[in-house]
């Protein structure tokens, strides 16, 4: 009875598992739907970018598919397939890089290894294959170690593969092939059309320009520190908090904004990929043929050195060491203004990157941050001559050193911004607030007219009759009359 009791338990178990497998099935399908769905909202170039890769593949597949293209190109079409597969990036910068790269070295190998077999050749069918084999091993070796340089990897990295992967394959299958000149014109070709194909499809068809997107990476870091440091001291001083900062501490989906200065600590590699793949694309936009990607690396330098002083500081609130109350409420005031006017000053600097205008707003809360700076410290020595606990005013004196060092970088990105919106011509007009038609009065406007109209006085004076500025209200105006001065008085 217990065997039959257990084979039926088991039976039971295992008809419940199969009909909960549809359910199962079910849900996952949903999840990964979601997950597709959720990147796609994310950015959705990214679904336009997967419709542009399609459209380049099925485009240079008709070198195999139509008949009079095949008959010229042969076999040597799938190169375009590969090329395609490869060299297609995300942003217009990444594709024209990897397409260059591999024009250039494709172009370069495969004459180097038409030229090296023939070097060969004089040599004899005993002496050929030792010289190719030493000529790929000087090559490739060279080749590589020229890939260690730091410039060289970060730009021409997938050019120097591209050398050593031709060269080797021109110069090794000229010994058995017999046509090689014909068939490096042919892999030449259709190199070129299928990087000539996913050039043209990436900056004509909704271009993702990496340019753009450092640009507005850069001036986000800015407004995430300027977030933080707005919202300082309400944060580390409870009287700030009880009062009010007036930064909203939340984003839309709940999310601390306090925190979003951490995206910043790991953002190097990021902007400077997106640097060096600027450096190859087309003049667009705003954004001109030469334009100084460098100072934005400047600028994300100096937006990461402030970060990690913000991490500090949040260390050092965190600390079990707790600070004095009453040393706090000295330095309190300074410590807040640093803080406050630092934060105005990024946030300016910040809209003026992504408005690309003269950054000149952020000049007067620079020079308030400084002078907050001399007061914190007239109060840091103050307050640490009265003080006999010095353990209990370290963490505070701490957070107030670092708050100088932060306004300090500030500047710093001030001047880097400035730099950069001479050399990038960021615009340095104001839209104007008034009609064109109407320009506005500054301070009086007045009728000159010779005396001669007024009075019949024989000698010439001048009158200058002076009306009260347009923008005076209509009761001031009934409520005095304009009296005409006498010929001879201004």
């Amino acid at each position: 009875m217990d065997i039959i009791g257990l084979t039926a338990q088991d039976k039971t178990r295992f008809f419940s598992g199969v009909k909960a497998l549809p359910i199962e099935l079910k849900a996952k399908i949903t999840s990964i739907a979601k997950s597709f769905k959720k990147l796609g909202e994310d950015d959705p170039r990214r679904l336009t970018h997967s419709f542009k890769v399609g459209l380049a593949l099925s485009l240079v597949s008709l070198l195999y598919y139509a008949k009079p293209l095949y008959d010229g190109f042969g076999v040597a079409g799938m190169w375009a397939v590969l090329t395609v597969v490869v060299v297609f990036e995300f942003t217009v910068g990444g594709t024209v890089s990897k397409c260059l790269n591999r024009g250039f070295a494709t172009f370069l190998a495969g004459g180097l290894g038409i030229g090296a077999d023939y070097f060969a050749s004089l040599f004899g069918k005993k002496g050929e294959p030792i010289v190719l084999g030493i000529l790929v091993f000087l090559l490739a070796a060279a080749a590589t170690f020229s890939r260690f340089f730091p410039r060289m990897k970060a730009r021409y990295d997938y050019g120097l593969l591209i050398f050593i992967l031709t060269f080797s394959m021109v110069a090794v299958s000229g010994y058995r092939v017999d046509e090689l000149v014909l068939l490096a014109h042919r892999r030449l070709c259709t190199i070129i059309l299928g990087g000539a194909t996913c050039m043209l499809i990436s900056i004509f068809i909704c271009p993702v320009w990496a340019g753009e997107d450092l640009h507005k990476a850069v001036a986000s870091n800015l407004e995430k520190l300027a977030t933080y440091l707005e919202g300082f001291g309400g944060v580390y001083f409870p009287s700030c908090k009880d009062e009010g900062t007036g930064v909203n501490s939340k984003d839309g989906n709940g999310n601390s904004l306090f925190q979003g200065y951490k995206s910043i600590l790991n953002s190097k590699n990021i902007e400077e990929s997106l640097a060096n793949f600027a450096r190859w694309e087309p003049g667009h936009g705003r954004f001109r043929l030469r334009h100084p990607w460098k100072h934005y690396l400047e600028i994300g330098a100096l937006a990461r050195q402030c970060a990690y002083n913000i991490e500090f500081i949040n260390a050092c609130s965190d600390s079990d060491i707790q600070a004095s109350e009453e040393f706090k409420s000295k330095i309190e005031g300074p410590c807040s203004r640093i803080s406050a006017e630092c934060g105005k000053a990024l946030k300016a600097l910040a809209t003026s990157m992504k408005t690309m205008t003269d950054p000149s707003s952020a000049k007067p809360n620079v020079e308030n941050s400084k002078a907050a700076m001399k007061d914190l410290k007239f109060a840091l020595k103050a307050a640490s001559t009265e003080n006999a606990d010095f353990l209990a005013i370290v963490p505070a004196a701490t957070v107030g050193s670092v708050l100088v060092e932060i306004a300090k970088c500030v500047e710093k990105i001030s001047e880097a911004v400035h730099e950069l919106s001479e050399r990038a011509h960021f615009s340095r007009t104001v839209e104007p607030t008034v009609s064109p038609e109407k320009p506005p009065q500054l301070l009086h406007r007045g009728v000159i007219r010779p005396a001669s109209d007024v009075t019949n006085d024989v000698h010439k004076n001048v009158v200058i009759t002076i009306h009260e500025i347009s923008t005076v209200s209509p009761e001031n105006e009934t409520s005095g009359q304009h009296q005409v001065p006498k010929p001879g008085q201004v």
